[in-house]
Order: structure tokens, then sequence, then C-alpha cells
């Protein structure tokens, strides 16, 4: 079962992807690797989810954060392939997590954004290399940031 189906059958809605917020652009593909831009907690509404995780917002507060942000991520990654069949690999996600003094669980929260992606793609693509890192700021002061890199397959869209 590929990618789209799984987002069926979980029930998933993937809305348009978030627009920049400044001068760059979504993703950018060299050869089989596509860089996706770093994407925020934004809903379709236009709202995101913002605040210090572990001081105005709680560890599963930030980790529903982290799983909006993967969303927003397929939907950036559906419109540059016109399909997530077209991944092949998860390779890396950087997450950054907008944290209280003292917060040391930044892990826990962008698990968030990793099961997801397992979820969408299954372990054998969706599994990845990863950090986890608790940041001072925000842009935003939104709660959570990821980037990630997808290997896709030799078509380009």
């Amino acid at each position: 079962m590929g990618a789209e189906e799984r987002i069926s059958e979980l029930g998933l809605v993937i809305s348009d992807p978030p627009s920049p917020r400044a001068n760059y652009v979504p993703a950018v593909r060299s050869g089989s690797l596509l860089f996706v831009s770093g994407h925020g907690p934004y809903r379709p509404d236009g709202s995101m989810t913002t605040g210090k995780v572990g001081g105005d917002l709680s560890l599963d507060e930030g980790r529903d954060a982290a799983r909006l942000v993967g969303l927003n991520l397929l939907a950036t990654l559906r419109r540059e392939l016109d399909s997530l069949n077209r991944v092949t690999r998860v390779v890396k996600v950087l997450g950054m997590v907008n944290c209280a003094p003292g917060f040391v669980d930044s892990p826990a929260v962008i698990n968030g954004c990793s099961d997801v992606l397992v979820e969408v793609f299954g372990a054998a693509i969706g599994s990845h290399a990863r950090s986890a890192v608790g940041v001072f700021e925000l842009p935003f002061n939104i709660a959570v940031e990821v980037e990630m890199i997808c290997e896709v397959d030799g078509n380009p869209s």
C-alpha cells in the first residue's frame, strides 16, 4: 500500500501547504534528493501553535504541534511531487522546539512529526535519521519547526 492510500486509510487530511513567510522556496530538488524548508505548526485557517513547550504548552501540546508540522511537510511534498507515492525514503529530519528554560524533552516533542511520517510511509520508507533540539526562540513564536530531506523517484516533477 502506498502513502496516498495510507492517508485515506488513516483518515488524515492534508490541506494546502502553507506559503513561505520570507524569501525562500518551500523545497529544492537536487538529483534524487528533495530538501524541504523548515515548516511550522500552521493550520489551514492561518492560525498557528505558538509558545514555549514546557511553559506555555505541555509536552502533549508540543507533540500535537509537531504532528501538525508533519502534515504540513506532507502537503509540501505532495505539491512538489504530485503524489506522496514518489517518496522512496525519508532520509533526515531536523526538529527544533521552542523551549521554556529547563525543558529537556525535545525528542519526545519531535516524535509527533516522526510518528506521522512512519504512519504514512511505513517503517521501510518513513523511518529516518533525526536531530531534535531545543531552542530559545523560533520565528513568530511558533512552538515547533521541522525541516526534512527525502529521496524521491527519478522522474523530476
